[in-house]
Protein backbone atom coordinates (compact mmCIF):
# COMPACT_ATOMS: atom_id res chain seq x y z
CA UNK A 1 0.00 0.00 0.00
CA UNK A 2 0.99 3.38 -1.28
CA UNK A 3 1.02 6.24 1.78
CA UNK A 4 -1.29 8.22 0.32
CA UNK A 5 -3.75 5.02 0.28
CA UNK A 6 -2.46 4.24 3.65
CA UNK A 7 -2.90 7.38 5.23
CA UNK A 8 -6.57 7.88 3.72
CA UNK A 9 -7.57 4.55 5.05
CA UNK A 10 -6.37 4.74 8.66
CA UNK A 11 -7.95 8.32 8.41
CA UNK A 12 -11.52 7.36 7.69
CA UNK A 13 -11.58 4.30 9.94
CA UNK A 14 -11.05 6.75 12.58
CA UNK A 15 -14.08 8.99 11.18
CA UNK A 16 -11.88 11.99 11.07
CA UNK A 17 -11.86 14.81 8.38
CA UNK A 18 -9.06 16.16 6.99
CA UNK A 19 -9.44 19.41 8.65
CA UNK A 20 -9.95 17.70 12.19
CA UNK A 21 -6.81 15.69 10.94
CA UNK A 22 -4.86 18.73 10.41
CA UNK A 23 -5.55 20.54 13.45
CA UNK A 24 -4.39 17.45 15.60
CA UNK A 25 -1.13 17.21 13.59
CA UNK A 26 -0.86 20.91 13.30
CA UNK A 27 -0.64 21.45 9.64
CA UNK A 28 -3.44 22.62 7.43
CA UNK A 29 -6.20 20.68 5.38
CA UNK A 30 -4.59 21.88 2.39
CA UNK A 31 -1.73 19.70 3.10
CA UNK A 32 -3.57 16.52 4.11
CA UNK A 33 -5.11 16.88 1.05
CA UNK A 34 -2.43 17.19 -1.06
CA UNK A 35 -0.83 14.01 0.87
CA UNK A 36 -3.89 12.13 0.50
CA UNK A 37 -3.80 12.37 -3.86
CA UNK A 38 0.15 12.22 -3.98
CA UNK A 39 0.86 15.74 -4.92
CA UNK A 40 2.87 16.25 -1.45
CA UNK A 41 5.52 13.85 -0.22
CA UNK A 42 5.51 13.87 3.77
CA UNK A 43 9.02 13.66 5.37
CA UNK A 44 9.17 11.51 8.35
CA UNK A 45 8.40 14.33 11.19
CA UNK A 46 5.30 15.04 9.36
CA UNK A 47 4.26 10.76 9.32
CA UNK A 48 4.98 10.71 13.22
CA UNK A 49 2.79 13.54 14.10
CA UNK A 50 0.35 12.09 11.46
CA UNK A 51 0.53 8.85 13.14
CA UNK A 52 0.47 10.01 16.67
CA UNK A 53 -2.17 12.41 15.69
CA UNK A 54 -4.49 9.13 14.56
CA UNK A 55 -3.65 7.19 18.05
CA UNK A 56 -2.40 4.34 15.78
CA UNK A 57 -1.20 1.58 17.51
CA UNK A 58 3.18 1.44 17.14
CA UNK A 59 2.89 -1.61 14.66
CA UNK A 60 0.76 0.48 12.44
CA UNK A 61 2.91 3.75 13.07
CA UNK A 62 5.61 1.96 11.72
CA UNK A 63 3.85 0.63 8.49
CA UNK A 64 2.81 3.92 7.79
CA UNK A 65 6.76 4.84 8.07
CA UNK A 66 7.53 2.05 6.01
CA UNK A 67 4.70 3.15 3.05
CA UNK A 68 6.17 6.80 2.93
CA UNK A 69 9.88 5.38 2.55
CA UNK A 70 11.33 5.78 5.53
CA UNK A 71 12.65 2.99 7.93
CA UNK A 72 10.40 2.28 11.40
CA UNK A 73 10.66 4.04 14.26
CA UNK A 74 9.63 1.68 17.21
CA UNK A 75 11.80 -1.53 17.60
CA UNK A 76 10.28 -5.18 18.36
CA UNK A 77 12.23 -6.45 21.22
CA UNK A 78 11.57 -9.99 22.01
CA UNK A 79 9.98 -10.46 26.01
CA UNK A 80 12.95 -12.62 26.98
CA UNK A 81 15.52 -10.35 25.48
CA UNK A 82 17.88 -8.96 28.31
CA UNK A 83 15.95 -4.89 27.56
CA UNK A 84 13.05 -5.76 28.73
CA UNK A 85 13.88 -7.49 31.88
CA UNK A 86 12.68 -4.60 34.21
CA UNK A 87 9.17 -5.19 32.02
CA UNK A 88 9.56 -8.74 32.86
CA UNK A 89 10.16 -7.91 36.51
CA UNK A 90 7.25 -5.36 36.81
CA UNK A 91 4.74 -7.96 35.21
CA UNK A 92 5.67 -10.20 37.79
CA UNK A 93 5.76 -8.10 40.73
CA UNK A 94 1.87 -7.31 39.75
CA UNK A 95 1.00 -10.54 38.75
CA UNK A 96 2.24 -12.04 42.47
CA UNK A 97 1.07 -8.98 44.54
CA UNK A 98 -2.60 -9.59 42.73
CA UNK A 99 -3.03 -13.10 44.22
CA UNK A 100 -5.20 -14.46 45.56
CA UNK A 101 -7.27 -13.19 42.53
CA UNK A 102 -6.16 -14.50 39.48
CA UNK A 103 -4.69 -12.31 36.47
CA UNK A 104 -2.71 -12.80 33.26
CA UNK A 105 -0.73 -11.27 30.44
CA UNK A 106 -1.47 -11.83 27.20
CA UNK A 107 -0.42 -10.17 23.55
CA UNK A 108 -2.66 -8.11 20.83
CA UNK A 109 -3.68 -11.50 19.88
CA UNK A 110 -4.92 -12.80 23.37
CA UNK A 111 -2.08 -15.44 23.15
CA UNK A 112 -1.25 -16.12 26.94
CA UNK A 113 2.42 -14.73 28.03
CA UNK A 114 2.11 -15.02 31.88
CA UNK A 115 -0.24 -15.74 34.75
CA UNK A 116 -0.04 -16.01 38.58
CA UNK A 117 -1.36 -19.46 40.23
CA UNK A 118 -4.64 -18.09 40.97
CA UNK A 119 -5.55 -18.16 37.45
CA UNK A 120 -5.39 -22.13 37.52
CA UNK A 121 -8.30 -22.18 39.51
CA UNK A 122 -10.29 -20.09 36.31
CA UNK A 123 -8.54 -22.77 34.03
CA UNK A 124 -9.62 -25.66 36.00
CA UNK A 125 -10.73 -28.68 33.79
CA UNK A 126 -9.83 -27.36 30.59
CA UNK A 127 -8.68 -29.84 28.12
CA UNK A 128 -4.72 -29.95 27.97
CA UNK A 129 -4.38 -28.84 24.18
CA UNK A 130 -6.19 -25.22 25.05
CA UNK A 131 -3.54 -24.97 27.75
CA UNK A 132 0.28 -24.54 28.31
CA UNK A 133 2.84 -21.79 26.30
CA UNK A 134 0.91 -19.78 23.77
CA UNK A 135 -2.33 -21.01 24.66
CA UNK A 136 -4.64 -18.35 23.48
CA UNK A 137 -7.42 -17.42 26.44
CA UNK A 138 -9.79 -16.26 24.00
CA UNK A 139 -10.01 -19.80 23.01
CA UNK A 140 -9.84 -20.82 26.42
CA UNK A 141 -13.18 -19.29 27.28
CA UNK A 142 -15.38 -19.69 24.67
CA UNK A 143 -14.18 -23.28 23.52
CA UNK A 144 -16.26 -26.39 24.58
CA UNK A 145 -13.69 -27.94 25.94
CA UNK A 146 -12.47 -24.95 27.84
CA UNK A 147 -14.04 -22.63 30.05
CA UNK A 148 -17.68 -22.59 28.04
CA UNK A 149 -19.13 -25.07 29.97
CA UNK A 150 -18.60 -23.33 33.28
CA UNK A 151 -19.68 -20.23 32.09
CA UNK A 152 -22.99 -19.03 33.53
CA UNK A 153 -23.57 -15.96 31.64
CA UNK A 154 -21.79 -17.49 28.76
CA UNK A 155 -24.17 -16.09 25.73
CA UNK A 156 -23.05 -12.52 27.45
CA UNK A 157 -19.54 -13.18 28.25
CA UNK A 158 -18.70 -14.48 24.78
CA UNK A 159 -20.97 -11.59 22.87
CA UNK A 160 -18.35 -9.52 25.00
CA UNK A 161 -14.95 -10.88 24.17
CA UNK A 162 -16.05 -11.07 20.06
CA UNK A 163 -17.73 -7.41 20.25
CA UNK A 164 -14.18 -6.39 21.85
CA UNK A 165 -12.35 -8.27 19.14
CA UNK A 166 -14.54 -6.82 16.68
CA UNK A 167 -13.66 -3.44 17.75
CA UNK A 168 -10.31 -3.70 17.19
CA UNK A 169 -10.20 -5.43 14.15
CA UNK A 170 -12.09 -1.90 13.03
CA UNK A 171 -9.76 0.09 14.43
CA UNK A 172 -6.47 -1.56 13.09
CA UNK A 173 -7.07 -4.75 10.58
CA UNK A 174 -5.18 -7.87 11.41
CA UNK A 175 -5.94 -11.10 9.33
CA UNK A 176 -5.19 -13.19 12.46
CA UNK A 177 -7.31 -11.58 14.93
CA UNK A 178 -10.05 -11.35 11.99
CA UNK A 179 -9.41 -15.11 11.55
CA UNK A 180 -9.70 -15.69 15.39
CA UNK A 181 -12.69 -13.84 15.20
CA UNK A 182 -14.31 -16.50 12.79
CA UNK A 183 -13.43 -19.00 14.53
CA UNK A 184 -14.58 -17.98 18.18
CA UNK A 185 -17.50 -16.90 16.41
CA UNK A 186 -18.85 -20.62 16.36
CA UNK A 187 -18.82 -21.54 19.72
CA UNK A 188 -20.88 -18.47 21.19
CA UNK A 189 -24.53 -19.85 21.40
CA UNK A 190 -27.11 -19.12 19.15
CA UNK A 191 -29.14 -16.52 21.94
CA UNK A 192 -29.50 -13.09 22.64
CA UNK A 193 -27.98 -11.74 25.35
CA UNK A 194 -30.29 -11.29 28.58
CA UNK A 195 -32.30 -7.76 28.72
CA UNK A 196 -29.95 -6.83 31.75
CA UNK A 197 -26.89 -7.03 28.70
CA UNK A 198 -24.43 -3.79 28.55
CA UNK A 199 -21.79 -5.35 27.02
CA UNK A 200 -19.23 -3.19 27.73
CA UNK A 201 -19.73 -4.32 31.80
CA UNK A 202 -20.07 -8.06 32.15
CA UNK A 203 -19.09 -9.26 34.83
CA UNK A 204 -18.11 -13.44 34.30
CA UNK A 205 -20.14 -15.82 36.52
CA UNK A 206 -17.74 -18.97 36.65
CA UNK A 207 -18.91 -22.11 37.85
CA UNK A 208 -16.35 -24.12 40.31
CA UNK A 209 -16.14 -26.97 42.68
CA UNK A 210 -16.43 -24.75 45.63
CA UNK A 211 -19.00 -22.57 44.57
CA UNK A 212 -19.85 -19.98 41.43
CA UNK A 213 -17.14 -17.33 41.17
CA UNK A 214 -18.61 -13.97 40.10
CA UNK A 215 -15.64 -11.44 38.69
CA UNK A 216 -14.99 -8.30 37.04
CA UNK A 217 -12.00 -7.42 34.96
CA UNK A 218 -9.55 -4.68 34.38
CA UNK A 219 -6.99 -4.00 31.27
CA UNK A 220 -3.17 -2.63 32.10
CA UNK A 221 -1.19 -1.44 29.49
CA UNK A 222 2.19 -0.11 29.50
CA UNK A 223 0.72 3.76 27.88
CA UNK A 224 4.53 4.71 27.85
CA UNK A 225 5.84 1.91 25.93
CA UNK A 226 8.42 2.32 22.63
CA UNK A 227 8.61 -0.69 21.83
CA UNK A 228 5.65 -3.32 19.62
CA UNK A 229 5.90 -6.01 21.75
CA UNK A 230 5.53 -3.83 25.19
CA UNK A 231 3.16 -1.60 23.83
CA UNK A 232 0.92 -4.93 22.77
CA UNK A 233 1.25 -6.51 26.12
CA UNK A 234 -2.26 -6.22 28.49
CA UNK A 235 -2.48 -7.36 31.95
CA UNK A 236 -5.86 -8.61 32.95
CA UNK A 237 -6.90 -8.59 36.75
CA UNK A 238 -9.77 -10.46 37.29
CA UNK A 239 -11.46 -9.05 41.22
CA UNK A 240 -14.30 -10.16 43.08
CA UNK A 241 -17.66 -8.85 42.08
CA UNK A 242 -18.87 -10.08 46.02
CA UNK A 243 -17.83 -10.75 49.33
CA UNK A 244 -18.50 -14.81 48.63
CA UNK A 245 -16.51 -14.51 45.59
CA UNK A 246 -13.74 -12.96 47.61
CA UNK A 247 -14.15 -15.55 50.30
CA UNK A 248 -14.00 -18.07 47.57
CA UNK A 249 -10.60 -17.17 46.32
CA UNK A 250 -9.15 -16.75 49.58
CA UNK A 251 -9.76 -20.08 50.53
CA UNK A 252 -8.48 -21.51 47.33
CA UNK A 253 -5.15 -20.17 47.28
CA UNK A 254 -2.33 -21.69 46.75
CA UNK A 255 -0.24 -21.89 50.29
Amino acid sequence: MDFPQALRERRLRRRLSQLELAERAGTTQRHVSFLENGRSEPGRAMVVRLAESLDLQLRERNRLLLAAGYAPAYPRTSLDDPPLAPVRAALTHILTGHLPYPAIVVDRYGDLVAANDAFALLADGAAPELLGPGANVYRLALHPAGLAPRIVNLAEWSRHILDGIHAEILRNPDDRLADLHTELGQYVPDEPPGPDHLGFAVPLRLRSANGELRLITTITTFATAVDVTVAELKLEAFLPADQPTAALLRRSAPR
